[in-house]
């Protein structure tokens, strides 16, 4: 207790590159890479009071792991919750995050605008179970309050919003879900947790794909869910001990390692996308670019309230449509076509035939995503390159 509290008082910059660390008897520098499945007991009793949680440690890899715990642990103290789960994927966070307070009967609203699979898991997956659901559109505060009601167990939202940087206003949602009693969920990947803080915006948990910016680097896979003891408690955690969507130990130290260089890559990103976005803006081969650090964004005000920076991602319509957009991917030279984000590496994708191919066509107009949109990640390279980079691929676009 003493030492969390005198983590809490380190810069984030600290934070990140020490938060959490336990050293074994060895003294090791870097965090250790406990490789077990399992952990033996001294005695029979032991693992008795282990099992029923009446003594501290470990009991079994899917119960929890110290490499693990290390990274829950700095990632908790990053966002300034009580505690942090992680998961094998990002997806495995979201469903989890949802399915462990959910019962036949809730109700669940959802901004529109989200990551293809997390539309599905909305729109498909919970109404099987007997759980009702609506989309609308998140910017709208009237229709929040329309739709929210008595039975409403959770709201889910992510802002910005994948792939339109759709922005949601966090605190003002949080009052309104909190008045009929239900709990927030916020989707923060591209939020990222050096750019936007959803719990002291109001939110009650925070999910994260880890792939993305936590890792950044394109090496593994993970997802983690933040929120307070009494969720996890008597929520998340029985769930996740029972289905066992857990994150390994190798890719928890993996993720460890992102976290010391994510203030560092993620500011680097954010001001090269900011000054990429502006150039794309005033390009003719692009009718629109949606980049919530931009003047000319919808909510660029309440963006600037609620995010530090404008993030590393831009999504931008081509004039063109589809035949445009192929064009311009398939003469990217240095930045990579890929449906990742959050990496070293730039990597742009078209969302209408990847990320949100399988929500169909009237699903994809009704969110703005035409069959002009590109998603572009800003990675490390040099700015110069990716201009250049850009404005070939934009001049192959427009059939120059």
């Amino acid at each position: 207790m003493e030492r969390r509290k005198r983590e809490r008082a380190w810069a984030p910059a600290t934070q990140l590159v020490r938060g959490g660390t336990e050293r074994s008897h060895h003294g090791e520098t870097s965090e250790a890479l406990y490789l077990t499945s399992g952990f033996v007991y001294e005695t029979a009793a032991q693992g008795d009071a282990r099992t029923a949680g009446d003594e501290a440690g470990y009991v079994y890899g899917r119960f929890g792991n110290p490499t693990v715990t290390m990274f829950e642990d700095r990632l908790a103290l990053i966002e300034g919750a009580d505690a942090c789960q992680a998961t094998a994927t990002g997806m495995a966070a979201v469903f989890a995050s949802l399915m462990s307070q959910l019962r036949a009967g809730d109700h669940v609203v959802a901004s529109r605008v989200m990551f293809g699979a997390c539309h599905v898991v909305i729109d498909e997956l919970l109404p099987r179970y007997g759980i009702e659901t609506d989309l609308l559109d998140g910017t709208d505060l009237r229709a929040w309050e329309r739709a929210l009601r008595p039975e409403t167990r959770c709201v889910f939202l992510e802002s910005p919003g994948n792939p339109t940087m759709a922005i949601v206003d966090i605190a003002a949602v949080s009052a309104l879900a909190h008045s009929v009693g239900a709990r927030v969920i916020v989707d923060n990947v591209l939020g990222m947790p050096m750019v936007q803080r959803p719990l002291a915006l109001g939110a009650d948990i925070v999910v994260y794909s880890t792939t993305k910016h936590i890792d950044g680097q394109g090496r593994a896979l993970g997802g983690a869910i933040l929120g307070s003891d009494e969720f996890f408690a008597n929520d998340l955690v029985p769930f996740i001990r029972t289905t066992g969507p857990v994150m390994s130990p190798f890719n928890a130290w993996v993720m460890l390692k992102g976290l010391e260089t994510l203030e560092l890559r993620t500011t680097r990103m954010c001001e090269t996308a900011a000054r990429l976005a502006a150039i794309l803006e005033g390009h003719p081969a692009v009718a629109a670019v949606h980049y919530p650090g931009l003047p000319s964004h919808p909510q660029h005000a309440l963006a600037a309230k609620q995010m530090s920076r404008g993030g590393s991602v831009i999504a931008f319509d081509l004039a063109g449509g589809r035949d445009a957009a192929f064009r311009f991917l398939d003469s990217l030279e240095l930045i990579d076509i890929s449906n990742n984000l959050g990496d070293a590496k730039s990597l742009a994708t078209h969302p209408a035939s990847t990320t949100h191919q399988k929500i169909g066509a009237d699903a994809r107009a009704t969110l703005g995503i035409g069959d002009g949109l590109v998603r572009l990640s800003v990675g490390l390279e040099a700015e110069t390159d990716l201009r250049s980079d850009l404005e070939h691929a934009l001049r192959a676009a427009a059939g120059s």
